[in-house]
């Protein structure tokens, strides 16, 4: 499984801790930045992510801001991308369930690197679960 990873000046220790953790795990892994802890736009970051998962470049994507927010709310402006954002293993087990979620999105100011771990491992283990939510899902596009 191939996983892009992006993040803001906030998240850039989360991101290059979890790029190290899933390639020991396997992963192929593609980096689209930041790279390191400067001010950046989160917009930057996401767009490209969200534009490879589009193109299927990379299976799902993972990113990263201070909240998750800003940098969630631009991955979601792609037709096509279901970024949720995750704070814990619920959450993200429920965003790929019911949701088919293809970017997890996390608030790097507010997880530990073990709540990082175990949030990313469900949401990567995790199958949508299809059925009633596939129609669900369908619907969640206007344009």
């Amino acid at each position: 499984m191939k996983i892009g990873i992006a993040c803001d000046h906030a998240g850039f220790t989360h991101k290059d801790n979890l790029k190290n953790y899933l390639i020991q795990k396997g992963y192929l892994v593609q980096d689209f930045g930041c790279f390191s802890e400067e001010s950046v736009d989160y917009p930057d970051f996401a767009h490209e992510l969200a534009k490879s998962v589009l193109k299927k470049k990379n299976d799902l994507g993972i990113q990263f801001c201070g909240t998750g927010n800003g940098i969630n709310m631009s991955a979601n402006k792609h037709k096509g991308i279901r970024s949720a954002l995750c704070w814990n293993t619920h959450i993200a087990e429920q965003s790929r369930l019911h949701n088919n979620a293809n970017i997890l999105t996390m608030p790097a100011r507010h997880l530990n690197w073990n709540e990082v771990k175990n949030i990313v491992d469900v949401f990567l283990k995790t199958k949508f679960e299809g059925g009633r939510h596939e129609i669900r899902v369908k619907k969640i596009n206007i344009l």
